[in-house]
């Protein structure tokens, strides 16, 4: 396509709430994440020590799942204080990609924790360990109320990536103490320990499922992926069908963060005097119809036309 530039512009269009990514001022740390952090560490310690000693792999995984969550919910609270850092001379984007990134390796750290369990399950199934049900039980059941507790802060806050990182960890706990205390009372009313190891294992492969999703969101921001419900052919026809376009072209779509598209695009346009209005209407039509409120929009002289990517 032969097209003379529009020398030295590049305009942006951004609506009433648009957030730059890399630019304002990043939302705080949630203040649950903080709290939790200190609730799960201590918890978790408590549960891995009874547990060895009752001999309850339920109720070891449990703690070890705390214990892990512990790092996961420092990794988030870290993540969330350097994602309000300014942008740079070398990370001109900021830091809030951090956040994704946090929850990528929270998904990783539980998919290596779940393959432990699993190998401890089978281990166990061929041979069950007597259990101290008096000694764990009580733990099992202080247990369920922490984790509910520790769920409900998260929850409130549960709007970006990095926080749905944390409360998987934080609902992986949750069903793990249900499971444990499960266990524990078949063990102590029937004598059937094997029941705490198969339980285990289905608990894997229900947290499975949520671990894998949170891999595939993480994933899908780390690598610029168009945003979930976004399809890009379908904005480029919009935006192809305002009066005074004549095509769109290297047209991105990608998500700084959780809930926070944002839009790159070359407008090519019969005349520079029609930006104006071109850049107007292309701002309505993208926050009203696609919700997109961050748009750097280029606009191209020229008399040829590409199709829309």
């Amino acid at each position: 396509m032969k097209s003379a530039r529009a020398s030295g512009t590049t305009l942006h269009g951004h609506g009433r709430d648009d957030r730059h990514p890399g630019h304002g001022r990043p939302r705080p740390p949630a203040r649950g994440l903080g709290l939790a952090l200190v609730v799960v560490l201590g918890f978790g310690v408590l549960e891995v020590v009874v547990g060895w000693l009752s001999g309850s792999l339920a109720l070891t995984s449990d703690g070890l799942h705390m214990l892990t969550d512990a790092a996961a919910l420092g990794l988030a609270w870290g993540a969330q204080w350097l994602a309000r850092k300014p942008p740079d001379a070398t990370l001109t984007f900021g830091y809030e990609r951090i956040e994704a990134l946090a929850g990528f390796v929270n998904a990783l750290t539980y998919l290596a924790l779940l393959g432990w369990i699993v190998f401890e399950a089978f281990h166990r199934m061929l041979a069950p360990p007597p259990i101290d049900t008096g000694l764990a039980l009580p733990v099992a059941v202080l247990g369920l109320f922490i984790n509910v507790a520790v769920w409900w802060l998260l929850h409130r806050e549960a709007d970006d990536l990095n926080v749905r990182g944390a409360m998987l960890h934080v609902l992986g706990d949750l069903a793990g103490s249900v499971v444990a205390i499960t266990a524990l009372l078949a063990a102590r009313y029937t004598g059937a320990t094997i029941v705490d190891p198969l339980l285990s294992l289905v608990l894997s492969v229900l947290l499975l499922l949520s671990t894998l999703r949170l891999l595939r969101d993480s994933g899908r921001v780390l690598m610029n992926a168009s945003p979930p419900g976004i399809h890009p052919p379908a904005i480029a026809e919009a935006l192809g069908s305002i009066e005074g376009v004549q095509a769109v072209h290297d047209l991105h779509v990608w998500l700084m963060s959780g809930g926070q598209p944002a839009l790159a695009a070359h407008v090519s346009i019969g005349a520079i005097t029609d930006w104006p209005r071109v850049l107007d209407e292309a701002r309505h039509t993208l926050e009203e119809r696609f919700g997109i409120s961050h748009v750097t929009l280029q606009p191209e002289v020229g008399t040829g036309c590409e199709p829309p990517v």
